[in-house]
């Protein structure tokens, strides 16, 4: 299959007339001299005018500082009172460490509590519409921007349809311009989402020749990923623009959310740019839908209180927001970071600098988590999840380089220390772990301590819960039982989650700070079922050993500290592979726990969002010929025997790239024998064409070995154990 011709012709009808525009990079001073900048007698940064919220935004800053300071001070003071412990120097450095992670314990806790205050009480600061029903100048044109990479055909289009038919419905869309802005780097894939865009055209009924609304571009040149793509665009066609929309690939957003965020913007013409909540739509499996219903319950507090002391210092989280084109273009361009390893180069996470920049401009940049009608979708299983944490663990770390940056505003300084510390953390949880081993109790604490600890992490949770009674919606969540048995069960599936996510995000670091290879690649969309195999080999050798040490230390006295991470790092696999099978999803819709409101009266939108019908007959999927197709069997119902057994251990000691080190050639052998069961039969796959044979080894999942596949993994283990093995 190859892709579309695009000459001339054939551009001029995919995107409108080219209005070229510069977006032109500024070079970044770096750490030590943006410091020397700042430390220069007489050295400022030019700075707008101070307008009233900000005046606000420093006495709620104090209070939220006075919070933390408060519970850190009381868990100090507990600690210090622990007179059963010698103070030597294990123990003043587990102290200095459990100090600053109950501040950043406290952090969050505070975080949630003045959400809930902000929900009680309301937030006059936010950005409101005078006038909701006020006319929109016809000046004030919008791009809605869609930069998609190597995605699910039908999910891509499904989502896109549903925003276009409820944006039709408003009656603005003569304001509005869609563009799908493709990298995809498969001819095949590529030809296909040129077939589902002039698919989708003729849905919505745009003209068959030149002209509509509905514009459809792929690059040539594939540079600084989505960052670059819409920086592309701007250049291309940013100045017939006011305003662009940036859309994920899986999001999903009403009509009436769109030409709310565009009267915002008319109404505040300060505001460079304003950010959506996205909330998580159509989960199928358990840990998607676990992460809906923490995201709806605990997490709009936490949204609720960024807002309230950020105000117009906000973040931007790169997509399901509306930006101002004009200052976006001159202002924001994305200068490559100097240096040489894996914090240099192209800027990873780009929307937290294109924040900063925007408020360094003298631009406000809001989080409005009121605004409702903003949907993405989660990663289906716990795997992909930390697929996707690896990336934005890599960006966080090298935005700590910018944090010297003369010009920024302190919120954004600390939005780049608190994002490289979400992930600094986990080593230094292991760190108080370690030296409370080593100092045999020394970083246990006290009863009382690990209380307060524990409340401070229940407290947003139980705030969650309370405030939804509060405001009569638990009818909404299945009733006040089943909304507080849902509390409970996301708290246990977050609770055994922790060790293997405090473990991975170690590796992370570890990672980027000695500049290990990062496969940049978004994770898979749909829910589909984690095989067994698949499971082990990513994440098997990355528990196993501290499974073996926390066994090993067992008879002594300081492992208290480690017993809570054993169960779950014992559990790993399988409790990855339950939660991210639909099935375990569909049983616990079924009982009406994880409800949330969109179940029970689901948007429009949402609804035909999911309908994929449309477009599924377009996706590129290889088919093996039926008489070459081997039986698949579901490993939901796969037993745990023997030889089950024995091919997990041989995949445990071949992790993939994107959690675990590598090993010794040798057991890679053993991995290309073991993964050849990934395929319907190896004849298949050695005679399709490259871009097919390479999407047949990237999509399909492991299932079932058979036996003579069981015998080959056998006998390689076995050549492998040999050639290891010393002589006699």
């Amino acid at each position: 299959m190859t892709p579309i011709a695009a000459p001339h012709s054939e551009r001029a009808r995919t995107a409108p007339p080219l209005l070229r525009g510069a977006v032109t990079p500024a070079p970044w001073f770096g750490f030590w001299r943006g410091l020397a900048f700042a430390l220069w007698p007489g050295s400022r940064w030019p700075r707008g005018p101070v307008r009233a919220w900000h005046r606000v935004a420093q006495q709620r800053r104090r209070v939220l500082a006075a919070l933390v300071l408060a519970m850190t001070a009381a868990a100090l003071a507990l600690r210090l009172d622990d007179g059963g412990v010698a103070h030597d120097a294990w123990w003043w450095s587990a102290t200095v460490l459990m100090t600053l992670l109950f501040a950043w314990v406290g952090v969050g806790c505070a975080t949630a509590c003045v959400g809930a205050w902000a929900l009680w009480r309301g937030d006059g600061q936010t950005p409101r519409l005078s006038g909701p029903r006020a006319p929109i100048s016809p000046g004030a044109r919008t791009a809605i921007v869609m930069p998609i990479c190597n995605e699910d055909i039908a999910e891509v289009f499904a989502a896109l349809r549903a925003t276009c038919e409820s944006l039709a419905a408003t009656g603005a869309m003569t304001l509005f311009d869609v563009f799908v802005l493709s990298d995809t780097t498969d001819p095949a894939l590529a030809h296909a989402e040129a077939r589902a865009w002039q698919r989708l055209r003729r849905m919505l009924g745009e003209p068959s020749g030149e002209g509509g609304r509905l514009f459809y571009r792929r690059r040539r040149r594939r540079t600084k990923r989505k960052a670059g793509n819409v920086a592309d665009f701007c250049r291309r066609w940013g100045r017939r623009y006011r305003y662009m929309v940036v859309l994920d690939a899986d999001s999903t957003m009403s009509g009436d959310t769109l030409v709310e965020l565009v009267r915002l913007m008319e109404q505040h013409p300060r505001a460079g740019i304003i950010q959506t909540l996205p909330q998580i739509a159509r989960p199928a499996t358990l840990h998607a839908r676990a992460q809906q219903f923490a995201s709806r319950v605990s997490g709009k507090l936490f949204a609720l209180g960024m807002a309230w002391w950020q105000l117009g210092d906000a973040h931007y989280w790169g997509h399901n927001a509306i930006i101002r084109v004009e200052p976006f273009m001159r202002h924001c361009g994305l200068a490559r970071l100097p240096g040489r390893g894996a914090l240099a180069g192209e800027i990873l996470s780009h929307d937290f600098v294109e924040a900063a920049l925007m408020g360094r401009a003298g631009y406000e940049v809001w989080l409005a988590p009121q605004l409702a009608g903003s949907w993405e979708c989660s990663p289906a299983n716990l795997l992909d999840e930390l697929q996707r944490d690896r990336r934005w663990c890599q960006g966080n770390l090298q935005n700590a380089r910018l944090i010297a940056e003369p010009g920024w505003r302190a919120a954004h300084r600390t939005m780049f220390a608190v994002g490289a510390l979400s992930y600094a953390v986990a080593p230094l949880w292991l760190l108080f772990i370690v030296l409370g081993l080593v100092g045999n109790g020394s970083g246990a604490g006290g009863a009382s301590l690990w209380l307060l600890t524990l409340g401070l992490l229940l407290l947003p949770r139980v705030l969650g819960v309370a405030a939804i009674v509060a405001c009569g919606q638990a009818r909404a969540f299945g009733g006040v039982a089943r909304l507080v048995g849902g509390a409970l069960l996301e708290l246990l599936l977050s609770t055994l989650q922790a060790p293997l996510r405090m473990l991975a995000h170690c590796l992370y670091v570890l990672g980027a700070l000695t500049g290990l290879r990062l496969e940049w690649k978004s994770p898979p969309r749909s829910a589909r079922a984690l095989g067994w195999l698949d499971a082990t080999r990513r994440i098997g050798a990355l528990v196993a050993l501290p499974l073996m040490l926390g066994w090993g230390l067992m008879r002594r006295s300081a492992t208290v500290a480690i017993t809570p991470m054993l169960l779950p790092l014992t559990l790993a696999v399988p409790f990855t592979v339950l939660t991210g099978h639909p099935r375990a999803g569909g049983a616990v819709a079924r009982l009406g726990l994880l409800r949330v409101p969109e179940e029970t009266a689901p948007p429009r939108p949402l609804a035909r969002a999911g309908e994929r019908t449309g477009f599924i007959d377009l996706e590129p999927a290889p088919v093996a010929p039926a008489a070459a197709r081997r039986p698949r069997h579901d490993g939901w119902r796969m037993a745990p025997t023997a030889a089950t057994a024995l091919m997990a251990l041989a995949a445990a000691a071949v992790p993939l790239p994107g959690i675990a080190p590598e090993l010794p050639p040798q057991w890679r052998a053993v991995s290309d024998i073991v993964t050849s069961a990934q395929w319907h039969e190896a004849t298949v796959v050695a005679q399709a064409q490259p871009p097919l044979r390479k999407r047949m080894l990237r999509e399909k999942p492991a299932r079932m070995i058979d036996d003579a596949l069981r015998q080959r993994a056998f006998e390689a283990v076995q050549r492998a154990l040999a050639a290891e093995a010393p002589p006699v």
